[in-house]
């Protein structure tokens, strides 16, 4: 079963829906390893701050059918998809890493390249797989976030408690 990691933010209730993103998450998926949750500046819009982490889970889902699950998370949370590509988000959630997937699989490229473009997706990645090599650049995800320009964007991390949801209907897999 490979290993996926995730990418998750909000910017609009940020605790609510990304505790809502990770309860359906652990209900669909299981245990979750989670890194810590930063905020950062909104990139390419002006407008409230991000709240962003990663997440890793197991499945045996396709890449399709995973991205399928998240766009329905996406949406539960009030995703509105065909907006504008930077604009306030409830939710967002990308396949950043499928396990050893390199290329175009289902329409989603892998790795993604917003890994090795954005601190807040580089080093919430680098916190929980700081050893394992980008399947590209070939260098480990510490040595990227340690080279990425973080004085260009600004992040820091924010404390962020999330215990699943005590009830298996607040986070109902579709």
């Amino acid at each position: 079963m490979p290993r996926v990691y995730l990418s998750l933010g909000s910017n609009v209730e940020p605790e609510r829906h990304l505790g809502a993103a990770l309860d359906a998450l652990a209900v669909e998926f299981g245990a979750l390893i989670l890194s810590p949750v930063y905020e950062s500046e909104a990139v390419g819009f002006a407008g409230e701050n991000f709240y962003n982490l990663v997440a890793g889970i197991d499945t045996e889902l396709g890449v399709g059918q995973l991205a399928e699950r998240l766009r329905a998370i996406e949406h539960r949370n009030g995703r509105c998809r065909g907006g504008e590509k930077f604009a306030p988000r409830t939710l967002d959630i990308d396949i950043l890493i499928y396990g050893d997937q390199v290329g175009s699989v289902d329409g989603i490229e892998l790795p993604r390249d917003e890994i090795l473009k954005y601190a807040f997706v580089l080093r919430p990645l680098a916190d929980i797989i700081p050893d394992q090599r980008h399947p590209v650049v070939g260098r480990c995800y510490r040595q990227l976030a340690e080279e990425l320009a973080l004085g260009r964007q600004k992040l820091w991390p924010v404390p962020f408690s999330w215990r699943p949801a005590a009830t298996p209907d607040a986070a109902t897999p579709d």
